[in-house]
């Protein structure tokens, strides 16, 4: 590969939102253009919870897929597929959870929070206790890299660099592994291999655990290597063998937090979102309803704009010049909230005019979701297949 692969997906939910765009469709769009990106439908995922009910899934996945078409998620430079047309994805799961102790599931964060937040539905199922395996599977059988989060998520991707870890360090066993290593740090050149042999040592003879940072950054900035060579590299500094599965990293990415129309986060769970498809006079009516700071009961009181949903909106929307008249308008009770209200509604509308025009645009063309799909699946397939070739062979599994 010459570039490196990201993994990123959504269950299935239908229309996409605001939250959805800025929160991570803005940023695949920015990356397929800088990695090899594989985006994917999880509709296994959307069992885990809605078990009782999949009858939306099927239609919910052509809505979204559309969604994601229109905010300029392209096929020619990104694979978008679906989870359950990818086999691999599940016999992955199956063969991690051999190895995978019962408690690294239980201790997951969200495995009680979402069994107390959702207590009208039954979620002590293998599937809702086996969700963070799966999502490991998802990641690791593309060998990806990077997997776009925000800050408060890179928690999650930790039991899956976790699950990855002991797998190797299990089965990688690769005869000639070390004499492999020494080859990959002469491509290195001299200076940079001597940094890297001084930092190995400084880290499994001192446990100096900035070497260790140091040298995998040194090994991950190598451009004379290729990404198989970085991940024996990385591997070789704490002692494991052969990297069969790449420990993933979190890929930071700017996210802008979109607040729901009630003040909370925009969800749909919550019925407080602006959808991508929403039209011009819906946008208008549904943020001029919006709450604004309580201490502006009438129009002459000043506010403070820090204590107001619809700043929220100005921080993505509004420029410079735009945001300074808010807080002075506001501050000083110069303006009133509708006509606060009024820049975000323009922006917001002039941003979603596109997407829809695309949206028209697909559904003009029948069978064209279904196509994009077909396509990206049979590319998701041959990748996660030579993972798994890989994997099988690692644990001892004849081909006949």
């Amino acid at each position: 590969m010459s570039k490196d692969r990201v993994l990123s997906g959504m269950r299935p939910t239908g229309f996409m939102h605001l939250g959805h765009y800025h929160g991570a469709l803005k940023n695949w769009v920015s990356l397929q253009s800088q990695h090899e990106c594989f985006y994917f439908v999880a509709d296994w995922h959307a069992l885990t919870s809605h078990y009782d009910d999949p009858r939306v899934i099927e239609q919910s996945t052509f809505d979204m897929v559309t969604d994601w078409l229109a905010a300029g998620l392209d096929p020619n430079q990104c694979t978008i597929f679906l989870q359950s047309q990818v086999p691999q994805h599940a016999e992955l799961t199956v063969l991690l959870g051999m190895i995978t102790p019962l408690g690294w599931l239980e201790r997951v964060p969200t495995y009680k929070e979402q069994q107390e937040n959702l207590k009208e539905k039954d979620l002590t199922t293998y599937g809702f206790l086996g969700y963070p395996l799966m999502q490991a599977a998802d990641i690791v059988v593309y060998r990806a890299q990077h997997v776009p989060v925000g800050e408060d998520q890179v928690s999650h991707l930790e039991i899956t660099r976790e699950i990855a870890r002991r797998f190797n360090h299990i089965y990688g066993r690769e005869p000639g592994f070390e004499e492999k290593a020494a080859a990959a740090v002469k491509k290195l050149g001299g200076k940079l291999g001597k940094r890297y042999e001084a930092m190995k040592t400084a880290y499994n003879q001192d446990g100096n655990a900035e070497a260790l940072a140091q040298a995998k950054a040194l090994v991950a900035a190598a451009g004379s290597l290729s990404n198989a060579e970085k991940d024996m590299l990385q591997a070789f500094l704490t002692g494991a063998r052969k990297t069969i599965l790449p420990e993933p990293q979190a890929l930071l990415t700017p996210t802008s937090k979109i607040i729901g129309l009630d003040g909370r986060k925009m969800s749909k769970s919550y019925g407080n979102g602006i959808d991508l498809r929403e039209p011009p006079a819906a946008v208008e009516q549904k943020i001029k309803r919006m709450p604004t700071d309580p201490k502006r009961a009438r129009r002459t009181d000043p506010g403070n704009p820090d204590d107001c949903p619809v700043w929220t909106l100005h921080q993505v929307y509004s420029n410079d010049d735009t945001k300074a008249w808010v807080r002075q308008g506001c501050t000083t009770a110069g303006i009133g909230c509708l006509e606060c209200k009024q820049p975000v509604i323009d922006a917001v509308n002039a941003e979603l005019a596109p997407m829809q025009a695309r949206i028209r645009e697909i559904e003009a063309k029948p069978g064209y979701v279904k196509e994009v799909l077909a396509a990206g699946c049979v590319r998701a397939r041959e990748a996660a297949e030579a993972t798994m070739l890989e994997v099988r062979q690692a644990m001892g599994l004849a081909k006949v």
